[in-house]
C-alpha cells in the first residue's frame, strides 16, 4: 500500500512499497518523469530510493494539498507505469578485477578469485539510490554468494573508481574518500563531473554492466591499477 507522508517544509515522502525488487527502480524513475511532466517547475527535486520518492516543492508555487491532489491519479496508475523488464539506459564499464579485498572476499566466500570475477560480472545492476557522497549510486542486486558485511574498520581513503561490495549491493566510488565497502576492482569510468550536465551519470532505473579486462587494456585506456 503507498502512503504519502510530509517531509520537511516542502517535501512529500511516496512510500512506494515494503520491499526492492528488480522492477522498482524502473518503476520508480518512470513515476519520477511523470510528476516532473505533471507539475513542471514546482516540483523541485525528486531524490528516489529503493523504495520511496521524494518529492521537494515550491511552496511558493504549489500547496500541500494540491501536489497531494495532483498525485492522485499519478499513483492510482502507478503499477501499470512501467512495464516488467522495463529499464534505463545500459552502461558498460570496463574493469579491472585486481583490488586490494579481492583475493579476501575469495577466501571468505569459498570461491577462487577467477569465479568472484564471473559471479559479479555475470550479471546487469540497476540503480536503486543515488547517496553518500555526490555520484554514489547503489547497485543491485549482488549474486548471493558475494554477500559480505562491510569492512569491520573503513579505510580512511578510498581512490576514485575503486569498484567495491557490501550486503547485496555493489557500487563505484566516484571521488577519493573515506569508505567501508571491500574493494575489488577499479573502474574506468567518471561517474559524477559538477561541470556536467547532467553532474550525474547515473539515473535511478538505469543499468550497469561490468566488463573485465586485463592490466594492459586498462592501462592503455588511460586507467591507473
Amino acid at each position: 500500500m503507498i502512503a504519502c507522508k510530509p517531509f520537511g517544509v516542502a517535501a512529500l515522502l511516496l512510500e512506494l512499497a515494503e520491499h526492492p525488487d528488480a522492477e522498482l527502480p524502473s518503476r520508480i524513475a518512470r513515476l519520477g518523469e511523470r510528476i516532473r511532466q505533471r507539475f513542471g517547475a514546482a516540483v523541485t527535486d525528486l531524490v528516489a530510493g529503493w523504495t520511496s520518492l521524494l518529492v521537494h516543492y515550491d511552496p511558493r508555487q504549489l500547496t500541500l494539498a494540491e501536489l497531494q491532489a495532483g498525485l492522485e491519479p499519478l499513483l492510482a496508475d502507478w503499477p501499470g507505469a512501467a512495464k516488467a523488464g522495463e529499464g534505463g539506459r545500459l552502461h558498460e564499464v570496463p574493469t579491472l578485477y585486481a583490488g586490494p579485498d579481492l583475493a579476501e572476499v575469495a577466501e571468505r566466500c569459498g570461491l577462487s578469485e577467477a569465479e568472484v570475477i564471473g559471479l559479479h560480472s555475470g550479471r546487469d545492476y540497476q540503480v536503486g539510490a543515488i547517496g553518500f557522497m555526490p555520484g554514489f549510486a547503489f547497485l543491485g542486486e549482488l549474486d548471493e554468494c558475494l554477500a559480505l558485511p562491510r569492512r569491520s574498520t573503513p579505510r580512511t581513503s578510498v581512490p576514485a573508481g575503486s569498484l567495491a561490495i557490501a550486503e547485496r549491493q555493489t557500487a563505484v566510488y566516484p571521488q577519493a574518500s573515506p569508505g567501508g565497502w571491500n574493494l575489488i576492482g577499479r573502474c574506468l569510468w567518471t561517474v559524477f563531473d559538477a561541470r556536467a550536465e547532467p553532474p550525474c551519470l547515473l539515473a535511478p532505473g538505469d543499468r550497469v554492466r561490468f566488463v573485465p579486462v586485463d592490466e594492459a587494456a586498462f592501462r592503455a585506456q588511460g586507467g591507473q591499477p
